[in-house]
C-alpha cells in the first residue's frame, strides 16, 4: 500500500510539472549574458531572444551581467530561481575552461546548470592590424622574436586567451597580453592601433577583414573557413596543435524541472531552425548547431577534459 502511495505521489508531481511547463510562460523571461553588448555571445543571445519573444508571446529580455571574465553573470544564472524565467548563455571561459584555471569558482562549473542546447560555434581567427609587417604566421613569429608585440585578450581564461598562451608556448615567443572585458572592446582597440593582434571569433572581425581594416593570418580549425577560403589553418601554417573554437549554448539553473528544460529546448530549436536565423548566423561566421540537452551536457564535459589537458601541458597559470 505504501508503495502505491509513493508511486501515486510521483505521478502527481510529474503531472503537475508537465502542466506547469504547458502553462509556462506567464511573464517575461530573463536571458543573462555574461559579457558586454556587441560581442559574439551577445549577438547570439539577441537573435535567439527575438525569436523566442515571437514564438512564446512573452518578452525575452537580454540582461548583460559583466565582470570576472564571465564569472559574475554565470554565477547569477547558477543562483537564479529554477522556474524557467531565468536562463543564460554558456560559453567556454566560465564553464569548461574556468574550472581548470580558477580553484575557487562561486559555482560548480558543470554541476550547477541544466544544459538546454548548444546554439552555435565559430572558428577562431588570428588577425593583425594592417600596419604590422607580418603577412603569415611564420612572419609573425619571426617578428615576435625580435620585439614585444601587444596582443589583445578578449576575456581572461577565454578560448582566445588559451590560444594565445598555446601559441606562445609552441612558438617559443612571449607576447604582451592586454586584457579586455569583451570581444567588442578588444576589436575596437585593435582597429585603433592600441594593440597589434588578437584571436577572435569570426563574427566580430569578418567585416573588418573584408574591408581591409584587419588582416587574417590563420584560423584555428581543422579545415579552412568557407567565409575565408584563402586564409590557411594553423596546421597549414606549421602549428597543427593550435585548435580551438568559440561556442555559445544556453543553460538554466540546475534544479529547473526537466519538462521546462525540454520545452525550452524545443522552442530554441525552432528558433535555430528558422531560415532567417540560420542565414544570419552563417553571414556572421557562425555554424548553427542544436541538439538535445543530453548532447550539450556531453559536449561540455568533453570540452572541459580537453582544455584541462591543454592548460596542464602548456603550464598556463593566471597571475
Amino acid at each position: 500500500m505504501a508503495g502505491v502511495q509513493v508511486w501515486t505521489a510521483v505521478l502527481l508531481v510529474g503531472c503537475t510539472t508537465a502542466a506547469f511547463a504547458q502553462a509556462w510562460p506567464t511573464k517575461p523571461i530573463r536571458l543573462i549574458v555574461s559579457y558586454p553588448a556587441g560581442g559574439g555571445t551577445d549577438i547570439t543571445a539577441r537573435i535567439i531572444a527575438q525569436k523566442l519573444t515571437e514564438s512564446l508571446g512573452r518578452n525575452v529580455i537580454v540582461d548583460n551581467r559583466t565582470g570576472g571574465g564571465g564569472i559574475v553573470g554565470t554565477d547569477a544564472i547558477a543562483k537564479a530561481l529554477p522556474d524557467g524565467y531565468t536562463i543564460g548563455m554558456a560559453t567556454p571561459s566560465p564553464i569548461t575552461i574556468g574550472r581548470a584555471l580558477f580553484p575557487s569558482l562561486p559555482y560548480d562549473a558543470l554541476g550547477d546548470f541544466a544544459p538546454i542546447i548548444l546554439a552555435n560555434e565559430s572558428a577562431s581567427v588570428l588577425v593583425v592590424h594592417p600596419d604590422l609587417p607580418a603577412r603569415s604566421v611564420k612572419e609573425l613569429v619571426a617578428l615576435a622574436r625580435v620585439r614585444s608585440l601587444n596582443v589583445a585578450i578578449n576575456n581572461v581564461a577565454s578560448v582566445h586567451h588559451l590560444l594565445t598562451e598555446m601559441f606562445n608556448h609552441a612558438a617559443g615567443i612571449s607576447m604582451n597580453n592586454v586584457p579586455y572585458k569583451g570581444g567588442g572592446l578588444a576589436v575596437s582597440d585593435l582597429l585603433g592601433g592600441q594593440t597589434e593582434l588578437l584571436w577572435s571569433v569570426l563574427p566580430l572581425v569578418l567585416p573588418f577583414i573584408q574591408n581591409g581594416r584587419l588582416r587574417a593570418l590563420a584560423v584555428a580549425s581543422e579545415k579552412r573557413s568557407v567565409l575565408l577560403p584563402n586564409v590557411p589553418t594553423m596546421g597549414e601554417s606549421g602549428w597543427p596543435t593550435i585548435v580551438g573554437s568559440g561556442w555559445n549554448g544556453l543553460v538554466a539553473p540546475r534544479k529547473t524541472p526537466r519538462a521546462l528544460v525540454a520545452r525550452l529546448n524545443a522552442e530554441i530549436t525552432g528558433a535555430l531552425n528558422a531560415p532567417d536565423v540560420r542565414q544570419r548566423f552563417t553571414t556572421l561566421g557562425f555554424e548553427t548547431l542544436g541538439g538535445t540537452p543530453e548532447e550539450f551536457a556531453a559536449f561540455m564535459n568533453a570540452e572541459a577534459v580537453k582544455w584541462a589537458a591543454v592548460i596542464k601541458t602548456a603550464k598556463i597559470k593566471l597571475d
